[in-house]
């Protein structure tokens, strides 16, 4: 008879998952938005908590720039599973603007939308002027994150101007951050912190204990409410998992690094990367990646839960086709007894 240290290790926590609306190797940006329908219907099937979208430009293999209509459109696909951003990048934006398209969003779907809101540009320097980017923009941030939570809420912030749709919609709101600033931010503002840890390491645990020891009630949120990203590569045997590392290590490469031609890297180009000192700051990226069979991703997730006591994980799937990302969501599903956190 088994005792209970043969159970697998399974996280006790809500897992969502981030969409980049990846698009793969041989798929069109129309593939890539079919995919993401497919994903999120089968994550509201399995038990997953939200998904979220992120606003990138200038990124051939990322097609969720126009965040919004994305998730608008998903939303149409779907009827349960809770959508949002996470996130739209604020200062490439006006505090209206936004709120009016989150406030359709929450008119059209009530009870589903999440608005995260980050301060990096979410692109390079030529796409930051093509945005019309103010460079001191991102200053503003804190102010704009206040204005913004005001046009959602029930007093304009502006005499005469009503965010139409978006007063009294009260979308909640998720601080989003890969360094300390967004952990001190939301803890100000006693918002929920979800920290970058899928692509930026490094601060995790200090932000998370800077959020935690600082954080200030609000109507929001009564208690901290911290969420970290971590990749995730789940398939059916640690064989194909591993290839499939291998095709995100190269995919990184391409998009960390340029050719000495000023092209793209050529494939022996990118093996030259990754056999040199280079390949660190891919792999660094990648430090927090559960990758191998439905229970080895399981266990990996619950025992980086464990270290950090987040109160939700947002699973990036890493995955070289749409087929491989759905079934990636399938099998960490199975694996994590999603279907008993959501019943508990």
């Amino acid at each position: 008879m088994s005792d209970h240290t043969d159970a697998p290790r399974r996280p006790h926590v809500p897992l969502s998952i981030l969409d980049l609306a990846a698009v793969g190797p041989g798929e069109s940006i129309a593939d890539s938005f079919a995919g993401s329908v497919r994903l999120a219907q089968a994550a509201e099937r399995l038990g997953y908590q939200r998904i979220w979208y992120a606003e990138h430009h200038n990124i051939r293999s990322i097609a969720s720039s126009a965040t919004a209509v994305l998730i608008a459109h998903i939303a149409a696909h779907t009827e349960t599973i809770r959508l949002g951003a996470g996130g739209i990048m604020l200062p490439n934006h006006s505090p209206l603007v936004i709120a009016e398209q989150f406030g359709t969003l929450a008119e059209m779907h009530p009870g589903r939308i999440d608005l995260g809101l980050g301060r990096a540009p979410g692109s390079d320097t030529a796409a930051m002027r093509a945005l019309r980017r103010d460079e001191l923009s991102s200053e503003r941030f804190p102010q704009d994150v206040v204005e913004l939570q005001k046009w959602l809420g029930d007093a304009s912030p502006v005499s005469g101007v009503i965010a139409i749709p978006g007063k009294g919609t009260h979308v909640p709101l998720y601080i989003l951050g890969s360094s300390l600033f967004g952990a001190q931010l939301a803890a100000v503002l006693g918002l929920p912190y979800a920290f970058a840890s899928h692509f930026a390491p490094h601060s995790l645990f200090d932000a998370l204990q800077i959020y935690r020891e600082n954080f200030k009630p609000s109507e929001q949120l009564a208690e901290p409410y911290a969420m970290a990203g971590i990749g995730v590569i789940a398939a059916a045997d640690k064989e194909s998992a591993d290839q499939q590392l291998e095709i995100t290590r190269r995919v990184r490469v391409k998009s960390l690094f340029k050719s000495p031609s000023g092209g793209k890297l050529t494939e022996e180009e990118v093996d030259t990367i990754l056999a040199s000192p280079r390949a660190q700051a891919v792999d660094e990226m990648l430090t927090y990646s559960a990758v191998g069979t439905g229970s080895e991703a399981a266990a990996y997730l619950a025992d980086f839960q464990a270290k950090t006591g987040v109160d939700e994980l947002i699973t990036v799937h890493y995955a070289d086709s749409v087929d491989n990302r759905v079934r990636s969501v399938e099998i960490l599903a199975e694996a994590a007894g999603l279907g008993a956190v959501a019943a508990a």
